[in-house]
């Protein structure tokens, strides 16, 4: 009797995820709903790439992927750098990205970051980003990438700070569910306990397939105010979960 032919990186759900981690599910749920561990939501499913996650286990094996947050500053600092307008600012957006393929998207978001005085080597941040794609992709589906560096070189950063490149076509950038790319975040943000929180927060705010066509659909001096939008409707959920 014939083998069926696989695919050569098939999709695990959830509870192949578990086996293959040696964990219960809801040690992968927890993981993958705090931005820790990179998965699409299809429909109510999630689904994860083999290729990606073993490359998230060499991060936790090499340390390259924070494995706890430690917040030194007192807690309503921390949150204070939470906040979208710590890190954020209209001019910090590119309407419409030329570019049109992953490098160069990469390249036209870092010379962004460079003529805001955000980052002090162009050069550095764009290779620091290509490094990190080429570990791991940024694009975790739903028409969103969140861009990082490997390596924070924290004295290359001038403050934290968010660029967010829109491309209305959409860019094939290696996404988990394949599909094209319109919304880049790219995150400088200097203290490395802030990059997992941010992380988390934007896919939670971008889990919705509405949130993100709604900055599709927004013209460009609306963007800014479309973004603040999807984050103070987290703030209700951010209450309801603290009195839990």
């Amino acid at each position: 009797m014939p083998h069926p032919v696989e695919h050569p990186d098939p999709l695990m759900t959830v509870k192949q995820l578990a086996d293959y981690l040696n964990v219960n599910e809801r040690t992968v749920l927890k993981l993958v709903a705090e931005g820790a561990l990179p998965g699409v939501k299809i429909g109510n499913q999630w689904r994860f790439r083999k290729a990606m996650i073993d490359t998230w286990l060499d991060d936790q094996m090499l340390g390259v992927t924070p494995r706890y947050v430690s917040a030194a500053e007192p807690e309503g600092l921390f949150q204070k750098r939470l906040d979208l307008a710590s890190c954020f600012e209209p001019e910090h957006i590119i309407p419409e990205v030329f570019a049109q393929t992953k490098n160069l998207v990469v390249e036209e978001l870092a010379t962004k970051a460079h003529d805001l005085g955000l980052v002090r080597d162009k050069t550095w941040f764009v290779g620091a980003l290509i490094e990190r794609e080429n570990v791991m992709p940024s694009a975790m589906g739903n028409g969103v990438a969140f861009l990082h560096t490997l390596r924070r070189n924290p004295e290359q950063v001038t403050r934290p700070f968010m660029i967010l490149g829109r491309s209305s076509k959409g860019i094939d950038f290696d996404a988990l569910d394949s599909n094209p790319t319109h919304l880049f975040f790219v995150l400088g943000l200097k203290f490395e306990e802030l990059y997992l929180p941010w992380l988390h927060k934007l896919s939670q705010m971008f889990a919705d397939p509405g949130a993100v066509k709604a900055v599709l659909s927004a013209s460009g001096d609306e963007i800014f105010q479309v973004i603040a939008e999807a984050e103070r409707k987290l703030e209700p959920m951010r209450l309801a979960k603290g009195s839990q």
